[in-house]
């Protein structure tokens, strides 16, 4: 009876009587091999547990298999440690939405996280010995505190390094909690509106919110013992009521002192690892150089933390680099890897195309390692990644919406490339796009936009055959229509900085690629046997009135060229602006319309419903004419636009999504993700276009889709309007309503005529382009373009370095 524990009992009491029954042994006579069961559940489930156990049970090597869980297909096979799954660990809370170690940053952590995430508190301690949850050493950086005592500065020595600022140490209880100090988001990137409200939050704080897990960092225990604070005794007395399940810090002698005082079955003590080339002030040397004796740290930690980059590098560019042995050799030490530095707002690489969640993957989701844990200041999306994204590359995409290219995928490649399109092929688009473009001489070109100034070579080349033409634009531009083919295929395609993202793509692939003729992009798809196609087709008036060009015969001469028109495998989307150009393909059944609305409204009334209904199934409508947002970022209204064409039957497509954090809402937590689980969930879209198709897709493939499901291992939640805006009590202004989509906006006058000129008498496919010998002009706005792009340019790389 003492050596037995029911299933039902808690791992506390578990543990008190493994710690009585000190006579039993495991390989006496009297016990159960049931109580051997009980211990292999137990050590699936909580694997920390029984490494806990196991030393006070000495387990004969006999019975030593039955810790190994029987293989069971459904659980993803983790290549941590102890083969569980990899932690999520909230630094400061959710940081990167409120301010960081606020008390609503903790308590969001909790609720949006997985349900075992492990809430990471550093400690900064008062001249009075009380213990603050706080990043940094120095307050200034992320509170008030400043302003509240401007005499205040010091200057310290910490760990070496002279800092200046404003110190926790100086400070008593009463004059940080008892004043007008508070605490202000740092990071520019995120949200200010609950700036100067909130105030400290203390350790035992964070024992009030009764986390899963909590992590108490330790970096400056020499700096405080220099002040007469002791941080190992505030450890100490705080581990009698609070249960700090990991203790870390960057210096060894804290540990080593500490380890032979502190419970060890209850806390792990974490080795943190700073910069290589940071000082460790017990033995004076770089961290790169304890890195290279991990054997050492085993002797007083279980664990380390360490910088991502010490386990995927990037190089100068930011891409990635081969990953260091680091986790295999540590796992084979028996110490658990905690990796640091994640950041929805904090792109480590281009490789992971500003998608965070790719990022996460690549620590926990690799055929060679798993970290065991992450620290994030985004939890739901290291807890989305962990869950729902990984070990599910293979499996297919669930039914929802369509996923559809925007120029390829545009977001990887240049727009509109042999690469883009490649890409969004092999990323899962369900249809990929194609952008009509016409040459001088009528040939039909898959081009980003008609002006060619923006995303090929052509400002290089062709400055001189700039022009402004406000039928088609407000700013002078190369179009492809001044162009000959010929002259288009001597140009490279060209990744372009968005003007609404600011931040730079895939640098070095800037020029790669070719751009693609109608036909040759047809070839491409048909070769695919599966994906559809989306043919757009813009200014049709116009280069049939002006230029003698009559872009709607081409793509239906295309089409039938390549059998799209008799083809029932491989869906074909017609798209347009203009609906007499949508009634042009009304002959071809099998042809899907789709109406492009590019001015944002806020209403549709039946009329238009019914004027949209002769022409199309499907719009395609911009992202602010379902979800309306303020100027900074938080989401105020979900319009009713989608449901009421969905009671016309009429199909909406919502366009251009985009990964790049610096056009996500707040609301979405910096993820594109969450934006595509909000569009999915509460709008119920019909198709997303988006420049990332492979962001789309991974989240099809999840099985944490559907919130409704009980047996999902997470549940990817849509945003809510105005949640963020409560939560900060803040009332915005009244903006007002978008219009409203009028009949007459609809419907557009019949094509005009083709003029005849000599240039469309005999149009044929072009030969392979020859070199171009253009000469610049100066052409004043197309050089205001180039300044603005070298701007941009720069900026990145500021950015970024």
């Amino acid at each position: 009876p003492k050596c037995r524990a029911s299933r039902s009992q808690t791992d506390v009491t578990f543990l008190s009587l493994i710690n009585k029954a000190s006579t039993c042994s495991l390989a006496s006579s009297h016990v159960s091999v049931a109580a051997l069961h009980f211990s292999a559940s137990l050590w699936y489930w909580e694997p920390s547990l029984l490494a806990a156990i196991g030393s006070h049970v000495h387990v004969p090597a006999k019975h030593q298999q039955v810790l190994t869980p029987p293989d069971d297909p459904s659980v993803p096979k983790w290549l941590t440690l102890r083969g569980n799954r990899p932690l999520v660990v909230a630094r400061g809370g959710f940081s990167g939405l409120f301010p960081d170690s606020s008390q609503p940053a903790y308590n969001l952590a909790v609720t949006t996280a997985l349900p075992d995430v492990v809430l990471y508190c550093e400690l900064q301690l008062t001249k009075d010995s009380q213990g603050l949850c706080k990043t940094d050493i120095r307050l200034d950086n992320s509170t008030n505190i400043a302003t509240v005592y401007p005499k205040r500065e010091k200057t310290y020595d910490v760990n070496g390094q002279q800092v200046r600022g404003w110190f926790a140490v100086d400070f008593t209880e009463k004059e940080l909690f008892q004043s007008e100090v508070s605490l202000v988001q740092p990071i520019l990137s995120r949200p200010d509106i609950f700036d100067n409200v909130l105030p400290f939050s203390t350790v035992q704080d964070i024992r009030g919110l009764k986390p899963p897990s909590f992590w108490l960092s330790v970096p400056y225990n020499m700096f405080y013992k220099l002040h007469n604070v002791n941080a190992e005794k505030f450890v100490l007395e705080t581990s009698k009521s609070v249960i700090i399940n990991y203790l870390s810090s960057p210096e060894i002698a804290f540990l080593k002192s500490i380890g032979g005082k502190i419970n060890k079955i209850k806390t792990k003590l974490i080795f943190q690892f700073l910069k290589g080339d940071a000082v460790e002030p017990t033995t004076k040397q770089e961290y790169s150089a304890i890195l290279k004796d991990l054997a050492s740290i085993k002797t007083f930690a279980s664990g380390i933390l360490v910088p991502k980059e010490y386990i995927w590098p990037t190089n100068a560019d930011k891409y990635l680099e081969a990953p260091t042995s680091l986790v295999s050799d540590a796992h084979k030490l028996g110490l658990e890897v905690f990796a640091a530095g994640f950041a929805n707002d904090m792109p480590g690489s281009f490789n992971y195309s500003y998608d965070p969640t790719k990022e996460y993957l690549q620590f926990v989701d690799n055929s060679e390692f798993a970290v065991d844990g992450v620290l994030t200041d985004f939890p739901p999306t290291a807890s989305e990644a962990i869950a729902c994204l990984a070990h599910n590359q293979k499996m297919l995409a669930v039914r929802g919406p369509l996923v559809i290219s925007h120029n390829g995928a545009s977001g990887v490649y240049a727009a509109s490339s042999d690469l883009a399109y490649q890409q969004a092929i092999r990323d899962g688009a369900d249809a990929i796009d194609c952008s009509v473009q016409m040459s001088k001489d009528g040939i039909p070109f898959c081009l980003a936009s008609v002006d060619l100034s923006g995303d090929t070579t052509a400002v290089t080349t062709f400055m001189a055959r700039g022009s402004l033409v406000p039928e088609i634009q407000s700013k002078t531009g190369i179009f492809s229509f001044d162009l000959t083919a010929s002259e288009i295929q001597s140009l490279k395609p060209q990744i372009a900085v968005p003007e609404e993202t600011l931040l730079p793509r895939n640098p070095a692939n800037k020029n790669n690629g070719k751009l693609l003729t109608l036909a040759e992009f047809l070839d491409l798809a048909k070769a695919s046997k599966s994906v559809g196609i989306l043919i757009n087709i813009e200014n049709a008036p116009y280069l049939a009135s002006k230029k003698g060009l009559s872009v709607v015969d081409a793509v239906s001469k295309a089409l039938a060229n390549a059998s799209y028109d008799v083809i029932v495998t491989q869906q074909v989307y017609i798209q347009s602006d203009d609906t007499s150009v949508l009634s042009s393909f009304k002959n071809v059944s099998s042809y899907k319309k789709i109406l492009t609305i590019r001015e944002e409204i806020g209403d549709v009334p039946k009329q238009s419903l019914d004027e949209i209904k002769k022409f199309a199934d499907t719009v395609e409508l911009r992202r602010p004419s379902l979800i309306q947002s303020t100027d900074d970022g938080f989401i105020l209204n979900f319009t009713k636009v989608v449901q009421k064409m969905h009671s016309a039957n009429i199909s909406v497509f919502v366009a251009v999504l985009r990964n790049e954090y610096t056009v996500i809402a707040f609301d979405f937590f910096s993820d594109p993700i969450i934006e595509i689980a909000t569009y999915v969930q509460r709008l119920e879209v019909d198709g997303i276009v988006t420049e990332f198709p492979a962001t789309a897709t991974s989240y099809k493939r999840s099985p944490c889709t559907d919130t409704r499901s009980q047996n999902a291992p997470y549940n990817i939640l849509p945003a809510e309007p105005r949640a963020l805006l409560a939560a900060a009590e803040v009332e915005p202004p009244a903006e007002a309503p978008a219009p409203t989509l009028k009949p007459s906006d609809v419907t557009d006058p019949p094509l005009p005529a083709v003029l005849q000129t000599t240039a469309n008498s005999a149009v044929t496919e072009p030969a392979k382009a020859p070199a171009q010998n253009g000469q610049p002009a100066n052409t004043a706005n197309l050089g205001l373009s180039l300044v603005l792009t070298m701007i941009f340019s720069l900026l990145s790389l500021c950015y970024y370095h």
